[in-house]
């Protein structure tokens, strides 16, 4: 359960990056709810990620929160604000999902 935990915590992460992005498009009207999204993204994520802490190593949960943090911004970043997806970012971001596959097998 505290890796479902901590498995939403990043993807929070990864919903507030996501809110931070629409603002840089959004009109003033829209801006206001973008980011009320990343505020209550932020908070949530922070919240189980503390959560997750309690029982997992602190040592393990922020790398991984990180990373799928890192992980989901690349991706958002190239699904929805038009970013390269270039090999050398694509390979490095596969070396990232192995890494945290790892910290997971590993704790």
């Amino acid at each position: 359960m505290n890796w479902i935990i901590l498995i939403l915590a990043g993807m929070m992460e990864v919903g507030f990056t996501f809110c931070l992005g629409k603002t840089k498009s959004a009109s003033a009207h829209e801006q206001i709810w973008w980011w009320v999204g990343f505020v209550v993204a932020l908070g949530l994520s922070m919240f189980l990620m503390a959560k997750a802490a309690e029982r997992l190593p602190i040592g393990t949960v922020y790398p991984v929160w990180t990373g799928i943090g890192a992980v989901g911004a690349v991706i958002v970043g190239i699904l929805f604000f038009h970013e390269p997806a270039t090999f050398w970012r694509i390979f490095f971001i596969t070396t990232l999902i192995l890494s945290i596959i790892g910290l997971k097998v590993m704790a």
